[in-house]
């Protein structure tokens, strides 16, 4: 692998502040990340977009590496795939944790990929007790092949299946549990869920262990003409979400905090500006 970054395996383990607030890297804002130094206390990083052997996109990461803590939060691990997780792709992330000390990663709780097609999203699968067994076995072998915290984050979601019989938080709740791994809260996942399937999202933060959260995650989302609300990381965060987020710091803060922004990007002291909402959301 051409890289720029030496390994740490071995080196002593960076950690988050409980409170930091971090962004997403995203390619747009390389240089300009690097001219300013914005003021965050970390960034994180798509694990698929730099698992590669090209120079470029590890010679950014290494650069922005040096200045600031990187989490590597990934969309291909297929945790819930009918296969087990792919080893070889396993390998190509253990070995970007360790270029990069990862303080911990993160994936979704979903499938992503069927009979050998991947499908380029993050599907749901029933909240049923025998798949609680399934992912509960899966997370626990990647985090101890990754030898750091792993976490597993909780969907956006737009169907439901009938033959679910636990909720969604009973659901993710069980697997970290019997897996003792971590969780990433995504806020708005949890706001835009609730809507879509008509429950209180104050009672999935009720029924979360706040000491198994890695981070929270902050986007922002659209609402389809039909009344849907769908998480497009592509506007501020709704007011709502931050209200909700201030619940979640009341109940289970402090915990690291970080702004998602995908499409319709903006210049980067816009994203700074809307994470710096974190702390007055933190104060009320």
């Amino acid at each position: 692998m051409t890289t720029c970054l030496p390994s740490t395996r071995g080196s002593p383990r960076l950690r988050i502040a409980r409170n930091a607030l971090g962004l997403g890297l995203r390619q747009v804002h390389y240089t300009e990340v690097l001219e300013s130094l914005p003021e965050v206390d970390y960034f994180e990083a798509i694990s698929e977009n730099f698992m590669t052997d090209a120079a470029s996109p590890l010679h950014y990461l290494g650069r922005v590496r040096a200045k600031y803590p990187i989490v590597l939060h990934g969309v291909g691990l297929n945790l819930l795939g009918a296969d087990f997780p792919d080893e070889e792709y396993l390998d190509r992330l253990c070995r970007l944790a360790d270029l990069v000390d990862a303080p911990f990663v993160t994936d979704h709780l979903c499938f992503t990929s069927s009979e050998h097609h991947r499908h380029h999203d993050l599907l749901p699968v029933p909240h049923v007790p025998e798949l609680v067994e399934v992912a509960a076995a899966r997370a626990a072998y990647v985090q101890k092949r990754l030898g750091r915290p792993f976490g597993l984050e909780n969907l956006s979601s737009y169907v439901s299946y009938k033959s679910s019989t636990l909720t969604e938080w009973d659901f993710i709740s069980a697997i970290v549990e019997q897996a003792d791994c971590g969780l990433l809260l995504d806020v708005n996942n949890v706001f835009v869920s609730s809507h879509n399937h008509s429950f209180d999202p104050k009672t999935y933060l009720e029924r979360i262990d706040f000491s198994r959260v890695l981070q929270v995650h902050m986007a922002g989302h659209s609402r389809d003409p039909s009344g849907l609300i769908v998480d497009t990381h592509d506007h501020l965060v709704a007011d709502s979400v931050w209200t909700l987020y201030k619940y979640a710091w009341q109940i289970g803060g402090p915990f690291p905090t970080l702004l998602e922004w995908d499409d319709k990007i903006p210049p980067l002291p816009v994203l700074v500006d809307e994470l710096r909402k974190a702390m007055g959301a933190r104060a009320c």
